[in-house]
């Protein structure tokens, strides 16, 4: 029986691509969000980092499923960086 764990770890075998994840990311912060909460929107908190761990402990099948949501994670906001850097750059010479 799967239970809603199971969901939410299947739904990473099924993300959109890392760059058009960014590029809504990108969308709100054009719109006026903050930078710093939408980083923290993206990115993996440590406490949660430490929780999959503790789960990989008894679940060593899903540390591979953890591993792929957290590298993706990590895509997004390599992403939206370059895509915000780009935009400050841009900027800059629009003065």
């Amino acid at each position: 029986m799967a239970d809603a764990s199971d969901n939410w770890v299947n739904e990473a075998e099924t993300l959109e691509p890392p760059q058009r994840e960014a590029a809504f990311f990108y969308g709100l912060f054009m719109r006026g969000h903050s930078l710093d909460e939408l980083r923290r929107d993206i990115s993996v908190p440590g406490e949660v980092v430490s929780r999959w761990q503790r789960h990989w402990r008894q679940e060593p099948l899903a540390r591979r499923r953890f591993e792929r949501i957290l590298r993706y994670r990590l895509q997004v906001l390599a992403s939206f960086n370059t895509l915000v850097s780009l935009e400050l750059a841009l900027s800059h010479l629009r003065q």
